[in-house]
């Protein structure tokens, strides 16, 4: 990934945000035969993020997603989306659950019973009994995983993000299948739905990273120098929110882009925007709002 370009503006477009929070459980997770319903959330521990119901704007038809977003900055920004193609619908006399099942899958599903998302786990614990101490856990990273009764994780929300990259989690494509992480963008700043935009490495090369409009066959709109074969730590000051160290590694199986933060650092997170952007978003204490301290393709505001 190139250094970032110095954006003259720091601007982000907001949408307005409804998060349904009127009280919280008092852990990290879920465990078989306890929902989360639109009244409930859960917060990690260490109280970053949450894991709730959230409704777009003015919406009418009272559409809910299911999400996870940072929990102790004002804002409500969002990092993932679980259902963005299957809204559900809340109302007086029906509301959709998320529930943990005996076969390891956490599935939404609205009041008739239709799954709107699910893990889609196979070959897990399939009877009460293997499924004692079978949970979900909010992690204090933003990573939502499904831990096994021995506490191995056989899912994570990691490995299937929506428009955001967050710090610790792995940016990869696979040597043998080709197939690797796509950031999409939003559809809207109120419509969290698939956008066009998406952000990847180069199947064809595993050389660049790009960012496309449209499929991964249309010209990508921004492309990176290619990668060199080195694995090189890179290193960003994020204005006073901290240090920012971009890795690349190469394993036999994958090569991966993962980043981490320097103790005491502010919230940090890549985001592919809708308006076609990729944007490096670094927390302002002082401001309480996102700065943009990395922008590509590069651009000024007039």
């Amino acid at each position: 990934m190139d250094r970032p370009a110095a954006p003259t503006c720091s601007h982000i477009g907001m949408a307005v945000l409804i998060l349904l929070l009127p009280f919280s459980f008092s852990d990290d997770r879920l465990v078989p035969g306890r929902p989360l319903s639109p009244s409930s959330s859960i917060v990690s521990d260490g109280g970053s993020f949450a894991l709730g119901y959230f409704s777009v704007g003015n919406s009418t038809t009272a559409e809910l997603y299911l999400g996870i977003w940072y929990n102790d900055i004002p804002g409500h920004t969002v990092v993932w989306v679980a259902n963005r193609e299957t809204p559900a619908t809340n109302g007086t006399s029906s509301s959709p659950a998320l529930s943990l099942t005996n076969t390891s899958n956490l599935v939404l599903s609205d009041s008739d019973g239709r799954v709107l998302w699910s893990t889609n786990i196979t070959g897990a614990a399939s009877s009460a009994a293997s499924s004692t101490g079978l949970a979900v856990v909010l992690l204090n990273t933003g990573n939502l995983v499904v831990r096994s009764p021995n506490g191995t994780t056989i899912w994570q929300s990691f490995d299937h993000p929506t428009d955001s990259f967050l710090p610790g989690m792995k940016f990869r494509i696979s040597y043998k299948t080709r197939a690797g992480t796509r950031f999409v963008s939003w559809k809207g700043p109120g419509d969290p739905s698939p956008g066009s935009y998406s952000y990847g490495i180069d199947p064809d090369t595993l050389q660049q990273v790009f960012l496309w409009n449209g499929s991964r066959d249309s010209r990508p709109v921004w492309r990176s120098a290619p990668w060199t074969g080195f694995s090189v730590t890179t290193e960003y000051k994020a204005n006073a929110g901290g240090a920012l160290y971009l890795a690349v590694l190469n394993t036999d199986e994958e090569l991966y882009f993962t980043f981490s933060l320097s103790d005491g650092a502010s919230y940090t997170r890549f985001v592919v925007t809708y308006s076609g952007k990729l944007e490096l978003q670094n927390w302002s204490v002082n401001s309480s709002s996102w700065d943009v301290v990395g922008l590509w393709p590069p651009s000024s505001c007039s």
